[in-house]
């Protein structure tokens, strides 16, 4: 077999003829991959949902429709009917005020607008300070937990700001991002149902967040 002569022009074509055995190499695992990839997206969405709702007999996610909030922002919503009655519905929901930033979560209500569990889906806080909203407000102590609670007649602002729910302890930031979280979620549960949404149609009427100023290089200390 001749020996190719080294030059640029062949080592183009040589180059060239592994990019192109590289590109189909990849496309040919993403496609093998991505139904297993779509299916634990699913399967991590219903358990989520599994978590925050009554028991259902439906489909949540088969049934997703999404609503949009007076501030313009589209939250998906997943309805959990049992014999064909509705007895929850969970709202996919986030907030930017995080200290870390993003942080999302699944908030499960009742029919007549009462939180029934949350989740926590996605968070960078602080381990050991804001990372705690995974559970904290779950706690039956004191008053750090939200469930039962109704957005629209209970002032869900920490008791830092004058509200009914005790924030992390050293996490106030943190706290405050998942109240804007979960009231940004009882808006779309209540365009979703077509009920009386906040008093200003904000998730911030929850959240107190927009008084809040954070710092632009956070240390360690979230107070």
């Amino acid at each position: 077999m001749k020996k190719l002569e080294s030059s640029l022009t062949n080592m183009m074509l040589v180059l060239g003829g592994i990019a192109i055995v590289a590109s189909a190499l990849l496309a040919w695992v993403n496609v093998l991959t991505a139904e297993p990839v779509r299916q634990a997206e699913i399967a991590k969405q219903e358990k989520a949902i599994k978590d925050v709702t009554p028991a259902f007999d439906n489909s949540p996610v088969a049934d997703r429709y999404e609503v949009t909030t007076p501030a313009g922002e589209v939250l998906a919503c997943y309805p959990a009917r049992k014999g064909g009655e509705l007895q929850g519905i969970a709202v996919e929901s986030y907030s930017e005020k995080g200290f870390s930033g993003h942080i999302s979560v699944m908030v499960g209500f009742t029919p007549d607008g009462s939180i029934y569990n949350y989740s926590v889906l996605k968070q960078g806080e602080t381990p050991g300070l804001g990372a705690k909203m995974g559970t904290w407000f779950k706690t039956e102590k004191n008053r750090q937990d939200i469930r039962g609670k109704n957005p629209a007649s209970d002032n869900m602002t920490v008791s830092k700001d004058g509200g009914e729910v005790d924030a992390i302890t050293a996490a106030t930031i943190s706290s405050r991002a998942f109240l804007d979280a979960v009231g940004r979620a009882y808006e779309g549960f209540a365009v979703s149902q077509g009920v009386n949404a906040l008093p200003n149609d904000s998730a911030d009427a929850v959240s107190g967040a927009t008084a809040i100023v954070e710092p632009s290089n956070p240390s360690s200390n979230e107070e």
